[in-house]
């Protein structure tokens, strides 16, 4: 039994091609027989680190779902810095909104030299602005720029950089304050530009720096069905982005590289995100913390999970052993009788703590989770999506790019790909829906609230008819060209409808804007 992936790679219905795509479904899922879940929706998966530990789960605000660093392709002397928070966000989420929280202290850290302690942090914090608290609406009227009358509500952020020592704040530097998040994408009909306020969220920042913060596509791209009878039990669901049409919040940073690195001589940099929660006494506290993709959801068992997330790098001596004796390749084992590698696991110590000799480990380094890139790489002109595994240098596990498949990736080493058992383990999902931008941020537009899943609108279409029985089969039986037909009709129909609405509006409306409220 054999079944075919829309990329045109053939997967095995029995054999080492099912079981890869088992096992990928598995590592997805961030260790789902050790935590006991049986089946899982879009809205709670864990898939990189959305929703990957417990406390972190219900405060998606504070959620940190993924982490990029790269040397940035059109400007090889500066390093990029991509982080992501608020997963899973359906485009039509209003009235209210995805904003960055208030309460938060975002944290981008850098480790110049390998000790494991930051040297430079990268802070933002958020504010909330409303120019019209009596109606409810996100946005008045059409928006055509960032300061538009008819946005309602808006945020800016500050940028603030802490220098340390020993672990201890040097020094503090404001720079930049009240910079405009790109809202979120509220419709065609209310922001028919998105790629314009994209656009006016990019601000230089003195010294050379480069800042966005606002609504992106997530650009996380695996396939989740496993868990619908193992691919449909035929192999028949494989090849699909489950995250496609969803949105994430993004911060993303363009710095000088010579900023961030201890030297020419030592270039490799460890960078790793955290979110900061301000509790009831005003103090700070650690909520969530990402660096490597997938170590807190298929490494560290569930209870270390929140513990990792209020950690920090110089005490990962303590989740040493989930790296070295990992339980994802003894469930595969057991399941489908793939030998795990021997262990120790000291293989996996080089992906994930020390970075990989010759490549991004720091000369006497201190092993510790984080990505680490060595930033004297330059771009490659056509990236490989396997990234070193494929002889692509600048890819992940040196550093991670946007269009790095991270989850083939990290199964093919998990199952040693290093240690001399090749395989070519994978989910059939190799690229993002959306293409990425080819300048900075680099991140997709996120999918408009305007926008609907074809699923979703066949269920609604179904629903709203009421077909049961014979008219179901009926209607089954209709041809392409009658399908064609009913829709153009209806199309014709909205159309009126919305002719006539608009007429309406007009009549009551100021000339001059295109507003909801008069």
């Amino acid at each position: 039994m054999t079944a075919t992936t829309r990329s045109g790679r053939m997967w095995r219905g029995r054999g080492r091609g099912s079981v890869a795509l088992l096992a990928c479904g598995a590592l997805a899922a961030g260790g789902l027989a050790a935590a006991g879940v049986s089946a899982l929706r879009p809205e709670t998966a864990t898939a990189s680190s959305h929703r990957e530990a417990p406390l972190i789960s219900g405060q998606p605000q504070f959620d940190n779902t993924d982490v990029y660093a790269f040397v940035s392709p059109d400007h090889p002397d500066s390093t990029t810095l991509v982080a992501n928070w608020l997963p899973f966000q359906e485009p039509a989420g209003g009235p209210n909104f995805y904003t960055f929280a208030n309460d938060a202290r975002y944290d981008i850290h850098i480790d110049s030299d390998g000790d494991a302690r930051d040297d430079l942090l990268y802070r933002f914090t958020f504010q909330d602005h409303r120019k019209n608290e009596n109606t409810f609406l996100y946005n008045t009227g059409v928006v055509e720029s960032l300061d538009d009358p008819d946005l309602n509500f808006t945020q800016t952020y500050d940028v603030e950089l802490l220098r340390l020592k020993h672990g201890k704040v040097a020094s503090r530097h404001e720079l930049a304050k009240r910079l405009p998040v790109a809202p979120s994408n509220v419709g065609k009909a209310s922001m028919p530009d998105y790629q314009k306020l994209r656009d006016q969220a990019v601000r230089e920042i003195p010294g050379g720096l480069k800042a966005f913060a606002g609504q992106a596509d997530d650009p996380f791209f695996l396939d989740l069905r496993v868990f619908d009878l193992l691919y449909g039990g035929d192999l028949s669901e494989v090849g699909n982005d489950t995250l496609k049409g969803y949105n994430v919040n993004t911060i993303a940073l363009q710095v000088p590289s010579s900023y961030l690195r201890q030297s020419e001589e030592q270039p490799v940099v460890g960078i790793y995100t955290t979110t900061e929660r301000k509790n009831a006494s005003g103090d700070w506290t650690r909520v969530s913390r990402l660096g490597m993709p997938l170590v807190n959801e298929v490494v560290n068992p569930v209870k270390d999970k929140d513990k990792f997330n209020a950690s920090s790098p110089e005490n990962d001596g303590d989740f040493l052993k989930n790296v070295t004796e990992p339980e994802l390749p003894k469930l595969i084992e057991g399941i489908y009788k793939i030998k795990a590698p021997a262990e120790p696991r000291d293989d996996l110590v080089s992906v994930f703590l020390t970075g990989v000799e010759d490549l991004n480990q720091p000369p006497q380094g201190t092993p510790s989770e984080m990505l680490r890139l060595n930033t004297s790489i330059k771009p490659a002109a056509e990236p490989k999506r396997l990234g070193v595994l494929d002889g692509d240098n600048a890819g992940f596990p040196n550093g991670r790019r946007l269009t790095d498949d991270v989850l083939d990736i990290a199964l093919q080493v998990v199952e040693g790909e290093l240690v001399g058992a090749k395989n070519d383990l994978g989910d059939a999902v190799n690229a993002n829906d959306k293409e990425f931008g080819r300048s900075f941020p680099y991140v997709a537009l996120p999918t408009a609230g305007s926008d609907t899943h074809a699923a979703d609108v066949s269920t609604k279409a179904d629903a709203t008819t009421g077909l049961t029985g014979g008219a179901s089969s009926l209607a089954a039986s209709w041809d392409d060209d009658t399908v064609m037909l009913v829709s153009a009709a209806s199309g014709a129909a909205c159309v009126l409808l919305l002719g006539l609405g608009m007429a309406w509006m007009r009549s009551r409306r100021r000339p001059e804007r295109r507003s909801w409220l008069g």
